[in-house]
């Protein structure tokens, strides 16, 4: 929000400040029994807020930021078509979310359910956010393309009154150089945005400016550590961490209950923007009046004092923790290795020193993953900031292992002081298995020319557990104590058809199960050896047997039957002749 817009908020009156400090109480008792508030809706000291422990820090810099609420009645339907003539109520004219606001936070929804679907985003949290935040981008005063027709600008982080945040971004966001302010439609920090910037219109860039932008980035950064906004202690958290302040967490519920009984578009440009700013101490529109002064009395002659006072000096503005640090080291932190798409075991931890050693509190400590990986902290963030604790010490959320196997750095640097960065290096090594067993028992075998009838089936396991997506070689070997590929015997077939006795490329499926292809024999019988190895020195070798077929046994040809009306012997002549 400008500064000017911000400065010329009206108070609203006591009786409706007490009004809504006593809904917000009610919805806090209703919505989040882990909350408490007094009557004036200020948190008690028995609050314990689940503030962002993870990062330490928010999306806002805890900037001030919008405390009207919702209207006590539920909202009214959409206005009708012959609406113009009726005059619009308070209730219906809260309820109306600008035609292009409201589409980013839906299309913002509809992304983060296809990318961060156990986040269960509503888009009426964003919505309760941006009302709160910059009262739906100043009403919807945005461009076509969601980008805001000025710039939304929260107060100077100078620590007067708010957080003392030192310029970040070299003014690129923010227009300030010396201090961080927030910036846009969901008020967002520049070193927050740094990281947490999304391209919400696909227009190739990442402004903080644009309400698509802001609105995606806005839930994915409610959706990182893995919260659930459908759970109370998910919700909870995710909203306490866009800004630190109970008062914050009961005002952005009550919008949310509100939009969630129903919402309806209107035109940009015509939303209400909000009047109440969580930073108003005085009317702006009553001035102050000095009473007339006195007429002096005529002093006396003062007498010469004997020692001249001092000149009181300027007091100085005492150092906050970031600037006292010196340097980073490491807190012990272990060697970092995991298999590809494993958590690492090990947290990255990091201590902040003075120049004289000493532990440095309450500093925020910025993670950065550097290089060609596709590991992630938990919660799918390649940048988490972490706040020291007691002891100097920030550890960064877990690290998950992508796909990418190989070398890659986590880079420790102070938010808000230029010091020397601590680099962590980590390596994630290709999924492996160390055992390799037969999901069958029958031993395979086939005659010579034939096809086997089962197809060999293994198991992977790591350690017991399923090696799920290990690579796999099969080779028909030679011998046991010849590794090279076979020249005879049992056979793959190719996409062509062609005899293989290699198989590379193979995979275990997602229960650590891998079916070889069918196999064939050609006319050459005997014992033969099919040998598969894995990733990580799991090897398995079965055996394969060929035998010759069933020899087959000639029927005897048949005879041809005697011709039994024929005489079975010609009678010889006589050979006497009469004398």
């Amino acid at each position: 929000m400008s500064s000017a817009h911000f400065g010329n908020r009206l108070r609203k009156g006591a009786v409706n400040t007490t009004v809504a400090a006593l809904a917000v109480a009610a919805l806090a008792a209703s919505q989040a029994p882990d909350v408490t508030a007094d009557t004036t809706g200020r948190q008690t000291t028995a609050d314990a807020p689940a503030a962002d422990q993870a990062t330490g820090d928010s999306a806002t810099g805890n900037s001030p930021y919008y405390t009207d609420l919702p209207p006590l009645n539920s909202p009214l339907p959409a206005p009708s078509a012959s609406a113009d003539t009726t005059p619009v109520t308070t209730g219906s004219a809260e309820a109306g979310i600008p035609a292009t606001v409201l589409d980013a936070y839906k299309k913002a929804e509809a992304e983060l359910a296809q990318s961060k679907p156990g986040c269960n985003m509503p888009w009426q949290l964003l919505a309760a956010i941006g009302k709160v935040e910059s009262g739906q981008a100043r009403g919807g005063r945005v461009s076509a393309d969601g980008t805001t027709l000025s710039p939304i600008l929260g107060p100077v982080l100078n620590g007067v009154g708010f957080a003392n945040i030192s310029d970040t971004d070299n003014g690129a966001y923010d227009g300030d150089a010396t201090y961080d302010r927030a910036v846009g439609p969901m008020q967002f920090i520049p070193s927050t945005w740094e990281w947490a910037g999304r391209d919400g219109n696909d227009d190739g860039k990442k402004d903080p400016n644009n309400i698509y932008d802001a609105a995606l980035a806005a839930g994915h950064y409610l959706c990182r550590f893995s919260w659930d906004m459908s759970t109370t202690s998910g919700l909870r958290s995710a909203i306490l961490s866009y800004n630190n302040s109970t008062d914050y967490y009961n005002t952005v519920m009550s919008w949310l209950e509100y939009y969630r009984k129903g919402t309806h578009e209107i035109p940009d440009g015509t939303g209400t923007v909000p009047s109440d700013r969580s930073d108003d101490t005085t009317d702006p529109t009553t001035p102050v009046t000095p009473s007339s002064p006195s007429t002096p009395n005529t002093p006396s002659s003062p007498s010469t004092p004997s020692t001249p006072p001092s000149t009181p000096s300027t007091p100085s503005t005492p150092p906050t923790p970031t600037d006292t640090v010196h340097h980073l080291e490491d807190a012990g932190t272990a060697k970092l290795t995991a298999m590809a798409g494993d958590a690492f075991t090990t947290k990255i931890s990091t201590r902040t020193e003075t120049a004289a050693g000493k532990a440095v509190a309450k500093v925020r400590v910025r993670f950065t993953i550097v290089g060609d990986t596709d590991a992630t902290f938990a919660g799918g963030e390649s940048v988490a900031t972490v706040a020291t604790n007691r002891k100097g010490v920030a550890a960064a959320p877990a690290l998950q292992a992508g796909e990418k196997t190989g070398t890659f750095t986590v880079r420790a640097t102070v938010v808000g002081r230029t010091v020397t960065a601590v680099d962590y290096k980590a390596t994630v090594t290709a999924r492996a298995a160390d055992t390799l067993a037969r999901t069958g028992t029958a031993a395979p075998t086939c005659v010579a020319g034939g096809e086997f009838a089962d197809q060999v089936e293994v198991k992977a396991t790591y350690k017991g557990a399923v090696a799920d997506q290990v690579a796999a070689t099969a080779t028909l070997v030679k011998s046991a104590d010849d590794p090279t590929a076979a020249d005879k015997g049992p056979f793959f077939k190719d996409a062509t058809g062609n005899p293989v006795r290699t198989l590379t490329g193979l995979k275990t499926d997602a229960n650590g199960l891998l079916k070889l292809p069918k196999l064939y024999a050609d006319d050459t019988t005997g014992t033969f050896l099919l040998r598969i190895t894995t990733t990580g020195g799991a090897t398995l070798t079965v055996e394969l047997t060929v035998t010759a077929p069933e020899p087959t046994t000639p029927s005897p040809e048949p005879t041809e039957p005697s011709d039994t009306s024929s005489p079975s012997a010609t009678p010889s002549e006589s050979s006497t002749s009469a004398s």
